[in-house]
C-alpha cells in the first residue's frame, strides 16, 4: 500500500489541481493526515498552492494544490499510421511542447525512433526544462500492445508487428516507460481532462483511417489479457468480406473507417489529401467531402449499434481525426446508432439513454493520454 504522501502525490498527478477536501475523499484518507501530509509535500515544495476555488456553501473558498511544475516533465509519444507526436508536459499537467509529423503509412521501426528522438532533442532544446527532470515516457500506439512484454500485436501497424516498442524506445531514454493502445491513451485523457470527466463507465469510440476504442469500467481502462480489448474496428461482421489490414476479412473497420473515402476524395480531386482536409472542406461545404463524410457516420454507427447492444454505456466520446467534422458526423452516426442499436430512445428515460459526445481533445487526445500514463504512474511504486 503507498503511504499517504504517495497516495496523494498520485492522485494530484491523474487530477490536476485538487483541494484538500477533495484529496481527502478521492484517497479515502482522513482529513487530518491529508493535511500532515500536505504540510511536508508543501515543505520540501513538491506541491504548491494555485489558487481558491469557489465552495457551494456559505464558508470561504478552499485553497487548491497542485505539484509543483518544477518538479519534473513527462513525454507523451504517439505512434500512429501515418503519424508520430511528441508532447511534453510538467507535473501540474501543463503542456510545454506539441508537434506532429506525418509520414507515410509502413515507415519502418528505425524511422520512428530517429524521428522521436529528433522531437525531442528539439522539445527541450525550446524548455528551460532539461531532459534531467524527466520523470516517465508514455507511449500511445496505433495497435493493441502486449501488456507485458510490450509488443506491438496484428491489427493497426502491420509494419510493426511484433515491435518491443517499449525496448525500442528505450534505448533513448534512462526512465520508466509506458505503452499502451492509442483509444486507451485516449480514454484516459477524457476522463481526466476532457469530455467523459465524471464518468465512472464510458465507451471510446475512435473514427479514423482506422476504427478503434476502449472501454473504461469504475474508472479503469479494460485492456485484456493480452492488451485486445476494445479493438472494435477487428470485429468481424462479414467472414466473406474483403481483406482488413489486420489479416481477417470483413472487419467492422473495412467498412467504417475512412479510409476508402479518403481515397474516393483523392481520386476525386486528382491530389493527395488527409482527412483534415477533406473535414476543411466539407465545413466550408463542399457537397463530395460533405457526403462522404456522412456515409462514414453512417457505417460508423452500424458499428456503434453493435458495441452499444453489447455495452449499453452511459456515454460513448468519439474521437479521430474525422471527428473535428462535428455535427456533419455526429447526426448521421447518432442517427444510424439509434436505427441499429437494441434500446431505443423511445424505449428508455432520458436518464438512461446512452449519451454520445464528441472528444474533447481530437488532436492529441492519444498523446495526451500517453502523458497521463506516466502521471498515473507518478508517486506510486512501479510493478
Amino acid at each position: 500500500m503507498a503511504t499517504p504522501t504517495g497516495r496523494i502525490v498520485r492522485t494530484l498527478s491523474e487530477r490536476g489541481s485538487l483541494s484538500a477536501v477533495q484529496l481527502a475523499r478521492l484517497t479515502g484518507l482522513a482529513k487530518s493526515t491529508v493535511s500532515t501530509a500536505l504540510a511536508e509535500l508543501k515543505r520540501t515544495e513538491m506541491v504548491v498552492e494555485t489558487g481558491t476555488e469557489q465552495t457551494s456553501g456559505a464558508g470561504r473558498p478552499a485553497t487548491t494544490l497542485t505539484l509543483n511544475p518544477k518538479a519534473g516533465t513527462c513525454i507523451g509519444v504517439l505512434i500512429g499510421q501515418s503519424e508520430l507526436q511528441v508532447i511534453v508536459a510538467d507535473v501540474s499537467h501543463s503542456v510545454l511542447w506539441d508537434k506532429s509529423v506525418y509520414l507515410e503509412p509502413g515507415y519502418s521501426e528505425q524511422t520512428a525512433a530517429e524521428l522521436v528522438r529528433e522531437l525531442i532533442t528539439e522539445a527541450y532544446a525550446d524548455q528551460w526544462q532539461t531532459p534531467a527532470g524527466l520523470l516517465g515516457v508514455g507511449i500511445a500506439v496505433g495497435a493493441p500492445v502486449n501488456p507485458v512484454n510490450g509488443q506491438i500485436l496484428r491489427g493497426g501497424l502491420p509494419n510493426l508487428t511484433g515491435t518491443d516498442i517499449r525496448a525500442l524506445l528505450g534505448q533513448l531514454f534512462d526512465v520508466p516507460i509506458f505503452a499502451d493502445n492509442e483509444s486507451n491513451c485516449s480514454a484516459i485523457a477524457e476522463m481526466t481532462w476532457g469530455a467523459a470527466q465524471g464518468f465512472e463507465d464510458f465507451i471510446v469510440y475512435t473514427l479514423d483511417l482506422g476504427v478503434g476504442g476502449a472501454i473504461v469500467s469504475g474508472g479503469k481502462v479494460l485492456r485484456g489479457i493480452a492488451g485486445g480489448a476494445g479493438e472494435f474496428g477487428h470485429v468481424v461482421i462479414d467472414p466473406a468480406g474483403p481483406v482488413c489490414r489486420c489479416g481477417n476479412r470483413g472487419c467492422l473497420e473495412v467498412y467504417a473507417s475512412f479510409s476508402g473515402p479518403l481515397a474516393e476524395a483523392q481520386r476525386h480531386f486528382g491530389r493527395k489529401l488527409r482527412i483534415t482536409d477533406v473535414v476543411r472542406m466539407a465545413l466550408a461545404g463542399d457537397e463530395t467531402c460533405r457526403r462522404l463524410i456522412a456515409q462514414a457516420g453512417e457505417a460508423g454507427g452500424r458499428g456503434l449499434g453493435l458495441i452499444g447492444s453489447v455495452f449499453n454505456p452511459p456515454l460513448v466520446v468519439v474521437s479521430g481525426r474525422l471527428a473535428t467534422a462535428g455535427e456533419l458526423l455526429m447526426t448521421p452516426l447518432a442517427e444510424s446508432f439509434e436505427r441499429y442499436s437494441l434500446v431505443k430512445r423511445e424505449d428508455v428515460p432520458e436518464n438512461a439513454r446512452t449519451i454520445l459526445r464528441r472528444s474533447t481533445f481530437i488532436d492529441n487526445g492519444a498523446c495526451m493520454g500517453a502523458v497521463g500514463l506516466v502521471l498515473r504512474h507518478h508517486g506510486r511504486p512501479l510493478n
